[in-house]
C-alpha cells in the first residue's frame, strides 16, 4: 500500500463524522469535481490534482477531457456529460454553494466549454469530433503525459453529418451562456455565439456521426438537437427554435437516460417551456418502469436499479438526476425524491459490499475501489508502469465513479475488469448533478424519508 494513498486515507477518514447511515453529499460532491479534473488534456497551470500535467499538446484540438481510463477525447459522450453537469449548475447552484464547490465547478467546467468554443470552426464549417485512434490508444497502458502515438482527428463538416455530436455541443454551449453570462457576460457571449452557429450548421446537415469506427455510435440525432433547440430557446427567447424541437421530440419510452439517447430530458425540457402534458405523461411513463416494484427495471438485492451490467452505477445516477429535476418541476415530487436519494445513497455505501458501507466513488468513506481501470492512475509519476501490478494503483483518483456490482450485487476491485472497475465522464455526470440536487433538497428542508435495504452504519 503506498504513502500517497495512506496519507488520503488518513485525510478522508478524518472527515465530520456522520450519523447513523447519514451522507456526506457536500463532500462527494467535491470528489466528484476532482475526478473530473484529474481527466483534463492540454495544459494544466493548477496543482488540484498533483500527479497530473501538460498532455495532448500538439491534438488539432487542445484541451478538453479524456474519455474513461484511455486517452481518446470523444466528442459525443463529452458533450453529454458537460450538459448534465451544467444542467445541475443552472438548476441546482444552490447545492452548489451548500456543498461549497461553487467556484471548484465554475473552474472544471470550463474545461469543456473552452474545447467546444476551440472544436467549432466558423469559418471552415467543422468540429472536432474526436481526437486519437480509439484501438490504438488503448493499446497504449501509460499516463497521458508520454504518449508518442500518433492522434488523429475526426471532424463533422459539411461532408460527414453529426447533428447528434454538435446537437449536444451546441446545448452545452448555450446552457454555458446561461450559467456563466451573470459570472463573465463577455465569455458568456462568447459561448453563446458559438452555440447558435453550430445548431444551424447541425441542423443542416443532420444525421448521425458514423465516424467513431465502433466507439460511442449514437442509435438517433433527434433527442441531441432537441436539447440544443430547447436550452438556444431559453436563452435567447427565439420561438423557432422551441418549434424545431416540437420536431425533433418523440413521445417513446427510453430504455435509460445515457450518453446515446436522451429523449427523456428532452421530453422533460418540453414540459418546462410548454407545460404540455403530453410531455408530463412521457417522463412519468418512464419513471413507472425505474420506481422499485414496478418489475420492469431489475434491482439488485440491496436496491440499486440495475439497468445494465456496463455501468450499472450510471444508468441509476443518470435517473437519479432527472428524476430531482422533475419532482422540481411537480411531478410526483415525494416518490421521484425517494428513488433518487436511495440510489445516490446505494452508490455512497448503503449496500452490503465487502462488509457493508462500500463506496463506489473513489475517495468517499474508508471503503472504495483501489484498482480502477484507469491508465494515468494507475501509472507511478516517474518510471515503468505494469496495468497487471498488484497493490492499489499509485494514485488515488479521487470521486471516480466505477462502472458498478452485478445484479448481485457482488463487485471484484480488480484493475484489468473494466466492465466493472472503468471510470468514465459520464459515469460521473449524472452523479454530480445528483449530489447537487440532494443538497438542495437539503438546503430548502425537503429531503424526502428513506428506507435503504442495506444501510450503512458507521
Amino acid at each position: 500500500m503506498t504513502s500517497c494513498y495512506l496519507v488520503s486515507v488518513l485525510l478522508l477518514v478524518a472527515a465530520p463524522s456522520l450519523v447513523l447511515g447519514a451522507k456526506n453529499y457536500g463532500q462527494a460532491l467535491g470528489l466528484s469535481i476532482k475526478f473530473y479534473e484529474a481527466q483534463r488534456s492540454g495544459p494544466i497551470h493548477d496543482n488540484i490534482v498533483p500527479w497530473r500535467g501538460n498532455s495532448g499538446m500538439h491534438d488539432c484540438t487542445v484541451g478538453g477531457w479524456y474519455d474513461a481510463g484511455d486517452h481518446v477525447k470523444f466528442g459525443l459522450p463529452m458533450a453529454a456529460s458537460a450538459h448534465i453537469l451544467l444542467w445541475s449548475l443552472y438548476r441546482f447552484k444552490d447545492g452548489y454553494v451548500k456543498g461549497n464547490q461553487l467556484n471548484q465547478m465554475y473552474h472544471m467546467i470550463k474545461t469543456p466549454l473552452n474545447y467546444f468554443e476551440a472544436a467549432w470552426d466558423p469559418a471552415h464549417h467543422r468540429l472536432t469530433a474526436q481526437v486519437g485512434d480509439g484501438n490504438v490508444d488503448h493499446a497504449y497502458w501509460g499516463r497521458p503525459e508520454d504518449m508518442k502515438m500518433a492522434r488523429p482527428c475526426k471532424y463533422v463538416d459539411s461532408r460527414h453529418v453529426g447533428s447528434d455530436i454538435a446537437g449536444e455541443t451546441a446545448a452545452a454551449l448555450a446552457l454555458g451562456y446561461l450559467t456563466f453570462k451573470q459570472k463573465d457576460h463577455a465569455y458568456a457571449n462568447q459561448l453563446l455565439s458559438k452555440a447558435k452557429g453550430l445548431y444551424t450548421f447541425a441542423k443542416t446537415h443532420s444525421g448521425v456521426f458514423t465516424g467513431a469506427a465502433g466507439f460511442y455510435q449514437s442509435g438517433n440525432w433527434k433527442d441531441e438537437m432537441c436539447l440544443g433547440a430547447v436550452w438556444l430557446h431559453r436563452a435567447t427567447g427565439t420561438h423557432s427554435y422551441l418549434n424545431d424541437a416540437k420536431n425533433y421530440v418523440d413521445l417513446n419510452k427510453p430504455w435509460a437516460e445515457g450518453w446515446d439517447d436522451k429523449m427523456l430530458a428532452c421530453q422533460l425540457l418540453m414540459y418546462e417551456e410548454t407545460k404540455e402534458a403530453k410531455y408530463k405523461n412521457a417522463v412519468v411513463s418512464f419513471f413507472n418502469d425505474w420506481l422499485p416494484g414496478a418489475h420492469k427495471v431489475k434491482y439488485t438485492p440491496c436496491g440499486l436499479a440495475w439497468r445494465d451490467l456496463w455501468g450499472a452505477n450510471r444508468y441509476a445516477a443518470d435517473a437519479a438526476f432527472i428524476a430531482l429535476v422533475a419532482a422540481e418541476d411537480g411531478i410526483n415530487a415525494a416518490n421521484y425524491r425517494k428513488f433518487a436519494v436511495e440510489q445516490i445513497n446505494y452508490i455512497l455505501g448503503d449496500n452490503h459490499h465487502a462488509g457493508g458501507c462500500y463506496s463506489y466513488a473513489i475517495g468517499y468513506g474508508s471503503k472504495y475501489p483501489l484498482r480502477p481501470h484507469h491508465r494515468g492512475s494507475s501509472c507511478p509519476s516517474h518510471g515503468h508502469c505494469n496495468k497487471d501490478a498488484h497493490g492499489p494503483n499509485p494514485h488515488v483518483l479521487l470521486g471516480a465513479v466505477v462502472g458498478g456490482p452485478n445484479a448481485d450485487d457482488s463487485y471484484t476491485d480488480v484493475r484489468s475488469d473494466y466492465t466493472h472497475n472503468e471510470v468514465a465522464t459520464d459515469y460521473n455526470c449524472g452523479f454530480q448533478g445528483a449530489l447537487a440536487g440532494i443538497l438542495h433538497l437539503q438546503q430548502h428542508h425537503t429531503m424526502p424519508t428513506t428506507h435503504n435495504k442495506c444501510p450503512c452504519h458507521h
